[in-house]
């Protein structure tokens, strides 16, 4: 049979320092990889919001030309300020008298 041999107390604080340091690695990956999900689904979210945004945007825009439409058949061309509400019918253009 093998003789037991005890290990110092300096060498048990230094494998129980190793111990420690695996253990404290361990959890800062899992603090990291927690992180890593968390950063990934606000980026997620973020191209979701980004991607809702721009079919908005693109709504308005026709909801805009459908306006415009409408107001250009009711009071012909010209311009609108926003500020008084007040249309000022742009001048009639002039034609050009052909030439022959």
């Amino acid at each position: 049979m093998a003789k037991e041999t005890k290990f110092t107390e300096e060498e048990i604080k230094s494998l129980n320092e190793l111990s420690q340091n695996y253990q404290q690695i361990q959890l800062a990956f899992g603090q990291f990889k927690v992180q890593h999900l968390l950063a990934e689904q606000q980026m997620t979210a973020l191209e979701e919001a980004e991607v809702q945004m721009e079919s908005d945007y693109s709504d308005l825009q026709g909801k805009e030309r459908e306006l415009v439409k409408q107001l250009n058949e009711k009071y012909g061309p010209g311009s609108l300020d926003p500020a008084t509400g007040v249309f000022t019918p742009a001048p009639p253009a002039e034609e050009k008298p052909s030439e022959e």
